[in-house]
């Protein structure tokens, strides 16, 4: 074999283990390019279950326009055409700063109050390159009650209509079809008509949520207030409703025996029972509009 042909064999060898290793590489690149991180997304159908907040955000430039309706409750009668005579309602808007931090303003007719909140979801459920098991978001609010003073003749603070809400929301979405969160929550009351009740009273939440079919859900929710907080007479909310969804808007019909549809009225005023018919009919509308459209990268 001539010393040109030996060469070529050498040339031609070594050229090729160098492709092979290269092949090699370029497939271990493309390898840890296809491990990506997915997160987990519509855990529940809007940033509301019911009357609490879900785990969900508003994304970035979304205004989502909400208006709440609670009749009457069914034990009213047919006089009350079983408390359709009767109703209080929420307007409120949401707007998503980022994919992660929402605010929110609103006034409900119930107690003439006035409500704002931060909500920051600082954890998000994923899998693939990044696993994160849940999804976590801390809720902070302030609520004004404007009605005037039952006894306008003594000196009134306005400090004493404040109430103030701070909620941890844990959850995860089991399935396509299953989503679970928990929500330790504390409301803060600057003003109680006794000493027996307790300015800060604490909560436990709970919310799921079940796929009936590609547009309707099955939404409930339970709020356990720790026992000695609040004067005999006050109750634990319960909700439990469907979600519809039709394109941009999203109705949430449902029951629940607490008038209130923000947390101080949730956790510290539900008077109502189900089992002696203290119902509320009620539903939710979600509209959502973009404002500000995301930038193409």
């Amino acid at each position: 074999m001539s010393k040109f042909s030996l060469f070529l064999l050498l040339f031609t060898l070594g050229s090729g283990a160098v492709l092979y290793a290269q092949e090699d590489d370029l497939l271990a690149l493309l390898g840890e390019e296809e491990e990506t991180i997915e997160y987990a997304n519509a855990s529940f159908k809007t940033n509301r279950v019911i009357n609490l907040h879900s785990l969900e955000s508003t994304s970035a430039g979304v205004l989502d326009i909400k208006i709440s309706h609670r009749f009457g409750t069914l034990n009213r009668g047919a006089y009350e055409l079983f408390g359709l005579d009767n109703a209080s309602i929420r307007i409120g808007g949401d707007y998503g700063i980022t994919d992660q931090l929402t605010v929110g303003l609103g006034r409900s007719s119930y107690q003439k109050t006035f409500d704002g909140f931060v909500k920051y979801k600082f954890l998000r459920q994923s899998k693939g390159k990044k696993v994160m098991p849940v999804t976590a978001a801390f809720l902070a609010t302030t609520a004004i009650q404007s009605m005037k003073w039952q006894n306008p003749d003594r000196e009134n603070y306005f400090s004493s209509r404040m109430y103030y809400t701070f909620q941890l929301i844990l959850g995860r979405k089991f399935s396509e079809n299953f989503s679970l969160q928990v929500s330790p929550t504390v409301v803060h009351r600057n003003l109680v008509k006794t000493v027996a009740e307790a300015h800060d009273v604490y909560a436990i939440a709970a919310a799921g949520r079940i796929k009936l079919t590609k547009r309707v859900a099955l939404n409930a929710e339970y709020t356990y207030v720790l026992p000695d907080q609040l004067l005999p007479g006050f109750r634990n909310a319960l909700s439990v409703g469907f979600d519809i969804e039709t394109g941009g808007h999203v109705f949430q019909l449902h029951f629940t025996n607490s008038t209130s549809m923000i947390e101080p009225g949730l956790v510290t005023q539900t008077v109502e029972t189900w089992g002696n018919g203290g119902i509320h009919f009620g539903f939710n509308v979600s509209r959502v509009f973009t404002v500000v459209r995301p930038k193409i990268q």
